[in-house]
């Protein structure tokens, strides 16, 4: 039996190694026109900065696919023939598989503004965009980025270390409140403010102009101000890569669309990671995950699969962390979804620095979030996993402290504040 991946970010990897335990005998292709070895992509901020090479990102040694008898090829699929089971090259020729895992991942938004497509203006989600960041700092006085969120602070953390100054526009009223709760978007926007960033709210791009050459020399807001920028970052979220898939006989939607054992429409086609969109039962929403532990959870169920195992998904406690410039932020469980009966109860440092966030139900905590402070993931995960009441957290809260000895601890300060707002 042959097996092929098409990706090899985590999802691919994870996949490819996950099957060669399951399965001795059969032959695993894993496809990739962007690179040869599996690399962390979350490390292309550290690459660009110069904390870490290529090399260190990668998190197994380039022997690892040899002696796993996994072949990896540098290519580009153009095209897929489900009723053949064939594949077609860009460097020519055409492979054939058995059973096919799709891990595309994803890619940049583009809202269809007018000069996108201009030289300097560009996403930061694979290493042709880092590629294409080095060529564009060479010349960029200005950078403007579009849109905020994740990629957004760490695309602007990478020019300011070039020495590019940055506006963000960001059409919320304030900095990823769409995600964050109030209290802790305006935590980030005042950080992002006083790193010497420029911050426009509830303000959107119109346009792009040409600089008479084919490259970026301003944008236009919503407002119809003009600002001069010789570098636009388009970070307003990121969609499925399913181009690939559009022309074939596998469904899609936003993604493309399998079933909870990563199964698409069409016979021994699974796909998985930030490509896949898993169908729901009644009326909720199609399930879309676009993290990279979730990449990694189902490719192991995709794998199962691959090897004619039954196996189902359990995307578990939702689980996230990110750092806005020197703040770590984590989240877990349910925060900030607006169920009816949920109630909140927030600490904040005097400093501006540090917050607690503990979501509660009557008879349970369904939700964590912490900014400047560290907990330990598995107890908090367990807290909401068993139901605890908010009782026995607060009680526990010390218990899940995770920063180094010596360090600050806020947890028995927001405690005391939490028991007396309960009491």
């Amino acid at each position: 039996m042959h097996v092929v991946i098409i990706g090899n970010g985590i999802t691919g990897a994870t996949a490819a190694l996950e099957l060669r335990q399951l399965d001795a005998d059969c032959r695993i292709t894993m496809i990739s026109g962007e690179s040869k070895f599996h690399f962390s992509r979350p490390a292309l901020m550290y690459i660009f900065m110069g904390h870490m090479s290529y090399q260190q990102t990668k998190p197994h040694p380039d022997s690892t696919w040899a002696d796993n008898r996994i072949e990896l090829l540098r290519d580009w699929i153009t095209d897929i023939d489900t009723a053949s089971k064939q594949l077609s090259l860009h460097k020519g020729g055409t492979l054939d598989y058995d059973r096919l895992l799709i891990a595309t991942g994803a890619r940049s938004n583009k809202f269809g503004w007018p000069g996108q497509d201009l030289q300097g203006v560009q996403g930061l989600y694979d290493l042709p965009d880092l590629k294409r960041l080095h060529d564009n700092v060479i010349t960029a006085k200005q950078a403007v980025i579009v849109g905020g969120g994740l990629i957004g602070i760490e695309l602007a953390e990478m020019l300011h270390s070039c020495g590019v100054p940055v506006t963000f526009l960001v059409r919320e009223s304030s900095y990823w409140n769409n995600v964050l709760p109030e209290p802790e978007s305006a935590m980030v926007s005042r950080l992002i403010r006083q790193a010497g960033f420029g911050l426009k709210l509830e303000t959107g791009l119109k346009e792009i102009e040409d600089d008479g050459t084919g490259r970026v020399g301003a944008i236009i807001t919503d407002k119809d101000e003009r600002i001069e920028c010789q570098l636009v970052g388009l970070t307003a979220g990121v969609s499925p890569n399913i181009q690939l898939v559009k022309e074939t006989a596998i469904d899609t939607g936003r993604g493309i669309l399998v079933d909870w054992s990563l199964r698409t429409n069409v016979a021994d086609v699974f796909a998985a990671g930030d490509c896949a969109e898993i169908v729901t039962e009644g009326d909720g929403r199609n399930l879309l995950q676009q993290v990279w532990y979730t990449g990694k959870m189902q490719a192991r169920i995709a794998a199962r699969g691959l090897a004619g195992l039954e196996a189902t998904y359990d995307p578990g406690i939702w689980y996230n962390s990110a750092k806005f410039l020197d703040l770590e932020y984590h989240t877990y469980g349910q925060v900030n979804l607006c169920i009816p009966a949920e109630q909140n109860l927030y600490w904040e440092h005097p400093d501006g620095l540090h917050s607690i966030r503990i979501v509660y139900l009557a008879d349970r905590v369904i939700g964590i979030n912490t900014m400047g402070v560290r907990f330990r993931h598995r107890l908090c995960e367990a807290w909401i996993a068993e139901q605890r009441p908010l009782e026995y957290v607060l009680e526990h809260l010390a218990e899940a402290n995770f920063d180094p000895e010596f360090c600050r601890r806020f947890e028995a300060h927001a405690a005391a504040q939490f028991s007396k707002a309960v009491a």
